[in-house]
């Protein structure tokens, strides 16, 4: 065949053609696959979280079933041994039985227990393990941020203060229980030959737990380290919809101990040398003077006055903070109010070991001073060996978990769970 001359210009303007057609025919198939593929992961909402920081109250101390924890490196911590350093992380006492975990919260898709045994305000934003007595940690909003990465932070559980640089919970517990173990083992002619010096045998007053002083200093260090949080969480939360529960103290011990506990022997504690009473209590877990009973709940009331303070200074800058008053939620379950069986009760006894033994002893019923004395230095050198006492056990988070149910779904700014005689609770 012969060759056929091509207008150039209309194979320009036929070339031109083509590629329009192709063109618009890939971009219609492009816009049919967008619309039709799934959402990106990136685009992908994040699930919702519930997240718990803070200290003992919080963590589950006393509730059992400890789970492992993230070191400061990020090492998962399981049990270290009776005999390792307290500032071990496992020793956060992290429970699969806190109440954040038992609590009836809807749409929460993950729980996240960020708390430490013994955590202060200055954990909060700054690794624990930099202070004195701290815990091998990272800070508790690293450890929030960490979470936001992955999950949308929904609802935060917090409670802080009653460890701070002027007192701790575990050391005004230990004060009381040894004056009054030393009191029913010793006369008033001997010492008690403890760890940490003598001990005074007379019940504690209100100053000897906490002075008017030491709990503004605690009030003011508490507010800043909330006051930070606060203010971080609204930095991770990017679609600013979240509650924080500020939940208060409640007392473990009773205002004063059953009448079968007041005399022993012929020999009540207001005399020294009561060592079969003092057996006695120690068995129900309330070792302590009567008269040291009305100063431990002077104390725990103003724990609740410094949260209620922290509250009132921070509920105008951050409308999602909810105080959560809990100071008697276990009110006729609390340890020696109405058995002499701690296990039938709401909170954890008072126990030690001789040595690190791993066996907690239920009975100083026939031990000498001596004995007893080796018993509760074993509990200052390796506090592990009694942390657990005077918290709520696991049947108390259940009742911490039913106040948070309540506290996370109300639209009030200040909630009390109150338990009554018969055991029901009344959340208003």
């Amino acid at each position: 065949m012969g060759n056929i001359d091509v207008d150039p210009e209309w194979m320009f303007r036929f070339d031109m053609a083509r590629k329009s057609f192709t063109f618009h025919v890939l971009t219609a198939v492009l816009a049919a696959f967008v619309l039709f593929m799934p959402a990106s992961p990136a685009g992908a909402a994040l699930p919702s979280a519930a997240v718990a920081l803070g200290d003992s109250f919080i963590s589950g101390e006393g509730a059992g079933a400890y789970q492992p924890v993230p070191d400061a490196n990020g090492v998962a911590q399981g049990f270290p041994g009776w005999s390792a350093a307290n500032a071990n992380a496992y020793f956060c006492h992290r429970s699969a039985n806190a109440s954040i975990f038992r609590a009836e919260l809807p749409g929460i898709a993950a729980r996240f227990n960020l708390a430490c045994s013994g955590g202060r305000p200055y954990d909060i934003a700054s690794a624990s393990s930099t202070r004195t007595g701290g815990r091998q940690v990272a800070s508790q909003i690293d450890q929030l941020r960490a979470v936001a990465q992955t999950h949308d932070i929904d609802l935060v559980l917090l409670g802080i203060g009653s460890n701070n640089s002027s007192f701790t919970f575990g050391d005004v517990a230990i004060k009381c229980a040894n004056r009054f173990i030393a009191d029913a083992w010793t006369g008033w002619w001997e010492f008690w030959a403890y760890i940490n010096g003598p001990v005074p045998q007379q019940p504690c007053a209100a100053d000897d737990l906490a002075t008017a002083a030491q709990l503004q200093t605690a009030t003011t260090e508490t507010t800043a380290a909330v006051r930070e949080l606060l203010t971080v969480l609204e930095q991770i939360d990017p679609d600013g919809q979240h509650r924080v529960v500020l939940q208060d103290y409640t007392n473990p011990l009773a205002t004063d101990v059953l009448q079968s506990l007041v005399e022993e022997d012929n020999r009540q504690d207001d005399r020294d040398k009561f060592r079969a009473l003092g057996a006695e209590r120690y068995r129900a877990g309330c070792p302590i003077h009567r008269a040291s009973l009305p100063a431990g709940h002077t104390f725990s009331t103003a724990l609740g006055g410094l949260v209620t303070s922290v509250h009132n200074s921070l509920k105008a800058d951050f409308p999602q903070l909810v105080k959560l008053n809990v100071q008697r939620a276990f009110d006729g379950a609390r340890l020696c109010e109405t058995t002499t069986n701690p296990a039938a009760t709401l909170a954890t006894p008072i126990r030690v070991q001789d040595g690190t033994t791993g066996v907690f002893i239920q009975d100083l019923d026939g031990y000498d001073k001596i004995a007893i004395q080796r018993f509760a230095n074993t509990c200052v050198t390796y506090y592990q060996t009694c942390q657990e006492s005077w918290h709520p056990n696991a049947a108390g988070h259940g009742v911490l978990a039913t106040c948070l149910t309540g506290a996370a779904s109300t639209a009030a700014r200040e909630v009390s769970c109150v338990r009554s005689g018969s055991g029901a609770i009344t959340i208003g």
